[in-house]
């Protein structure tokens, strides 16, 4: 059998169990601060007075303040008057109805009447809200203000605010009147100086349009940029037929062998003209005659001087002759004489070449011209296109300020003209939405403050519960207990509350008589308990099956945590497994056993340890159910316990002892202030440690393992656990009566 099948109860974290087991174990200081809350709140609701409470809500917003659409169209004519000074704040206009100024004018009114009644008074039961509406999921803020006031007469609530009404709305009506009359005056004022404004702001821009010779200088440039723009693809249109032109000039030049456009106008028009054609005739009758007589005669021959001087002649007619043809005195053929018989001798292909390189040549000329005229276009447009900016600047800044004083001196006599007769008109009273009635009772409500003195009362009383139990620092859990050794918890006894009463299961067979005490009686024979010992016994051996656990010590942190009992009943359920047991009463300084089981103590542990004597003759046997249990009692008190304990004699004794019985029990004193424990365990087989449950602290516990760290401690007992369930139902039902302190004290 494992460790975890010992524990009862797992490691967990801390939940709604341990918290309500908190909230029990502390119920009194929960119910007393429970208590005391809920009667003071009882009493303070029984003492209130009657609270009354009256209302009514206020628009604010001031009657000549004109209410626009999204359009910014009036919504009603009437209300279309607006002071252009006024804004209207909330916040402020709450501020100003709660001021002293006019709560006085209030209490000045309502002093015949309520005689008593302050300015402070009705500042503190005078509550004023703005009232808000749902809007697109978002809550806002409206221009209505409710008024509520609260007092203990129902009648005077609404005196109150009806009282406070009118001088709401007097008041009102006399600051808007006034501010309206301030309006009036200040727009006089300004009107002189506006209309300067617009005069200085006119006649500037007319200077500005008659020194630039402009009306819109942003129209004009939009107009001066699409005409650049135009003259641009023009441009372009041009430069795209004149390359065209130039390659139909090349090529018809290699046609005509690379005749100048001139020189082929010039043959062109040679070749058409019938004079120089005839001229051309005569010339070559001359040098066919020429060529005759040089074939007859040499040069110096008259006849061929003569033929030489008329074809010379005749070359001079037909130079005089082209030039007038060509219309030109610097004719081609005056610089090409020697070309002056073939230059009119074209056909009629190159005629018409000749014409068509004329054509182009003259294409050509107009386009360049063309050109050149619209490249000189464009350099004024872009000059005059880059001035713009400047001067669309300056007029950029003249024609606002003259809009703006226009519209400012609209406004201004707009606004008078709105003014005067919403002066002349009258009625400035803030609209009343909700009258006030008579006051309703609010207060106070029993139920409520019942309600809420129970939930407060809870509250405080469980924090005093827990803040009790933060300072405590006692084991209240065997989980607890069992965290704070770390050791294997062998078992938890019941806490004692009722038992039953019948006759003693144990009696003395020798010597005299043995009366054991009532509370000891009950306690062995009360089921549960005896249960669990039997279980604590069970755990013992499965933890401790070597044959060499024959002795075992029983020990606590502090003395009162139930050990002694603890041993005999473990004796007990030892004997009735048919166990051979002896009981010792190691406590040489403080025993208790004899007087549980009424024994004698004249004889026991400490004469053994003293003398040499074999243990016998100072055991005392009880009979238990047809078997026995031997009890060595503790003897006379000596006068150093610690020196007998820790003496060779005790290690004989309990040697003994292991050989006779198979089991030893050692009812020892508490670990926690002596050291008579620690020697006697040093002759034993284990150590148990017995913890009550509620009593010993965590500090306590802590000591104690400490000081058992080096004896083999073999695991821990809850004593006294509270709300255990051992046994059976018919056992729990047999229980009746109630263990008196005494009993309890002497576990």
């Amino acid at each position: 059998m494992t460790e975890s099948n010992l524990n009862r109860t797992a490691d967990t974290d801390p939940g709604y169990g341990q918290l309500l087991a908190i909230l029990l174990r502390r119920r009194f200081w929960l119910l007393g601060i429970f208590l005391t809350v809920l009667s003071i709140a009882t009493l303070k609701t029984l003492i209130t007075k009657p609270t009354y409470e009256s209302s009514m809500q206020l628009l604010i917003e001031p009657n000549y303040q004109g209410k626009r659409t999204q359009s910014g169209q009036q919504v009603n004519p009437e209300n279309q008057f607006a002071d252009s000074n006024i804004e209207a704040d909330t916040a402020t206009q709450l501020n100003l109805m709660r001021s002293s100024l006019l709560i006085q004018k209030a209490v000045n009114s309502l002093s015949s009447e309520y005689p008593t009644i302050s300015v402070e008074q009705i500042q503190k039961s005078l509550v004023l809200t703005q009232v808000e509406e749902e809007a697109s999921q978002e809550k806002v803020g409206t221009k209505i203000i409710q008024a509520v006031y609260t007092d203990d007469d129902p009648l005077k609530t609404q005196v109150v605010l009806n009282t406070v009404l009118k001088v709401y709305q007097d008041y009102n009506r006399e600051q808007q009147k006034l501010r309206l009359s301030k309006g009036l005056a200040f727009i006089d004022e300004e009107l002189p100086e506006v209309r300067q404004n617009v005069t200085v702001a006119e006649g500037a821009l007319e200077q500005f349009r008659q020194s630039q010779n402009l009306v819109d200088p942003e129209q004009q440039a939009t107009t001066t940029a699409e005409t650049l723009r135009t003259v641009q693809q023009e441009q372009q249109a041009i430069r795209a037929q004149y390359e065209d032109a130039q390659a139909q000039y090349a090529a018809l030049q290699q046609q005509l062998a690379t005749r100048s456009s001139k020189e082929a106008l010039a043959a062109s028009r040679l070749s058409q003209s019938s004079r120089y054609q005839a001229l051309l005739n005569e010339i070559q009758k001359t040098e066919l005659e020429l060529e005759q007589q040089r074939l007859r005669f040499t040069d110096a021959n008259p006849v061929v001087q003569r033929l030489l001087t008329q074809r010379q002649n005749q070359l001079a007619l037909l130079q005089r002759e082209g030039g007038r043809v060509s219309g030109s005195e610097t004719s081609p053929l005056k610089r090409a004489g020697e070309r002056l018989l073939t230059a009119g001798q074209l056909g009629s292909t190159d005629l018409q070449l000749a014409s068509q390189l004329a054509e182009i040549q003259k294409n050509l000329s107009g386009l360049k011209a063309r050109s050149q005229s619209l490249a000189k276009t464009e350099q004024q447009l872009r000059a005059e296109l880059n001035r713009f900016p400047s001067l669309m600047a300056e007029f950029n800044r003249l024609q606002p300020e003259v809009q703006t004083e226009r519209d400012t001196l609209q406004k201004l006599l707009q606004a008078r003209q709105d003014l005067s007769l919403e002066i002349a008109r009258g009625g400035f009273d803030w609209q009343t939405v909700e009258a006030p009635e008579l006051g309703e009772k609010i207060g106070p409500d029993h139920k409520q403050n019942l309600l809420l003195g129970i939930v407060v009362g809870l509250f405080l009383g469980s924090i005093a519960a827990f803040l009790r139990e933060a300072v405590d620092d006692a084991v209240h859990t065997s989980d607890a207990l069992k965290q704070q050794c770390d050791l294997p918890l062998l078992g938890m006894t019941p806490e004692l509350s009722r038992v039953e009463t019948s006759e003693s299961v144990i009696k003395l067979p020798f010597r005299r008589p043995q009366v054991i005490a009532s509370s000891t009686i009950q306690l062995i024979q009360w089921p549960p308990f005896r249960e669990s010992l039997d279980l604590i016994y069970k755990n013992i051996q499965l933890l401790n099956s070597a044959p060499s656990f024959r002795s075992l010590i029983i020990t606590s942190a502090l003395a009162g945590e139930g050990k002694s009992t603890l041993a005999l009943g473990l004796a007990i359920s030892a004997a009735r497994l048919h166990q051979r047991v002896l009981l010792i009463d190691a406590d040489l300084r403080r025993p208790s056993l004899h007087k549980q089981l009424d024994l004698p103590n004249e004889q026991g542990l400490s004469t053994l340890l003293t003398g040499s004597n074999t243990a016998e003759p100072h055991q005392s046997s009880l009979r238990l159910s047809g078997s026995y249990i031997d009890v060595l009692t503790s003897g006379p008190t000596p006068v150093d316990p610690a020196t007998l304990l820790s003496s060779p004699r005790m290690g004989q004794l309990m040697a003994a002892f292991e050989q006779n019985y198979d089991l030893v029990l050692l009812d020892a004193p508490p670990v926690l202030g002596t050291v008579d424990t620690i020697l006697t365990a040093s002759f034993c087989s284990g150590v148990m440690l017995v913890g009550r449950i509620g009593q010993v602290t965590q500090a306590e516990l802590t000591q104690a393992k400490a000081m058992l760290c080096n004896l083999s401690v073999i695991g821990i007992v809850a004593n006294g656990v509270k709300d255990s369930t051992y046994g059976y139902a018919p056992y729990r039902e047999a229980v009746r009566e109630v263990i008196t302190p005494a009993s309890n004290a002497g576990r």
